[in-house]
């Protein structure tokens, strides 16, 4: 993305999650488009440098971990601008496993708990030590990773389901809470996207034993499902979250945007 357009130069951007998959794309695309972005990932050494952006290692899930990160952040660039929160987690589990042959893909109160404490808390603790910030800086943008699942369910992913179902309805509330405070909160829902390399192989067994088929069996015939035909890309992604951190975006909030190629109904 070129700068120029998004007025993107010298915000500051922090993006949880931002050293892989869609945070990564996204993290490249702000620094592209000129940006001051902050890589805030359990994955990252404090200080360094990664695609443009600066790190700062920070478990979203941890209090203490997120007000060092928002009070590095200030310290190094005066302000904070925008938060994108993607940090997250998926577990595919069922219900019940009804065969019995795999228990450790049923869910449990460990696969649970991990899944709401970074999608959902790890969110609620970064927006909120943000906010803080933007309130005394006069306004901000909060910009909330969720998932078409979150309003279609997912066979074998109910749980993760519902930490996006989660994140839609804090991404409302905020909004109605932060306006006044020229404060922006909106949250986008990605559909099926290309492989981010986080889908391991461990993930696409869980996932598929919980679909009743093999791992290879797993649909990669998206033509059938998804109106145009194809996987999302990262960078489509990307795109939508920098252009709704930028003021080009100003009377957007309180809504989830759906990036799916048609296949989610809203």
């Amino acid at each position: 993305m070129e700068k120029g357009w998004l007025n993107l130069e010298e915000r500051v951007v922090i993006v949880t999650g931002g050293a892989s998959g869609i945070g990564k794309h996204t993290v490249q695309t702000l620094s592209e488009a000129g940006a001051n972005v902050v890589i805030a990932d359990v994955s990252v050494t404090t200080g360094e440098e990664r695609d443009g952006a600066w790190c700062v290692k920070c478990d979203v899930t941890s209090l203490a971990d997120v007000k060092a990160l928002a009070n590095a952040v200030v310290e190094k660039f005066g302000r904070i601008d925008a938060l994108v929160n993607i940090a997250g987690i998926n577990l595919p589990r069922l219900l019940v496993d009804v065969t019995g042959e795999r228990p450790e893909f049923e869910l449990d109160e460990n696969s649970y708990d991990k899944m709401f404490d970074i999608n959902v808390k790890g969110m609620f603790l970064c927006t909120q030590a943000c906010v803080r910030q933007m309130l005394k800086q006069g306004g901000g943008v909060i910009v909330n990773m969720s998932s078409e699942s979150g309003k279609e369910g997912s066979q074998g992913q109910s749980v993760y389901s519902a930490t996006n179902g989660a994140a839609d309805s804090l991404t409302r509330s905020w909004a109605k809470e932060l306006g006044k405070y020229n404060i922006r909160v909106v949250a986008i829902a990605p559909g099926i996207l290309e492989p981010t390399g986080l889908r391991s192989p461990a993930y696409n067994e869980a996932l598929a034993y919980t679909r009743g088929c093999k791992p290879e069996e797993l649909s990669t015939d998206y033509t059938k499902v998804i109106p145009m035909g194809r996987d999302g890309k990262l960078d489509e992604v990307g795109n939508l979250a920098a252009f709704l951190v930028s003021d080009r975006a100003s009377y957007i909030t309180g809504t989830t945007i759906n990036i799916s190629g048609g296949k989610s109904r809203g």
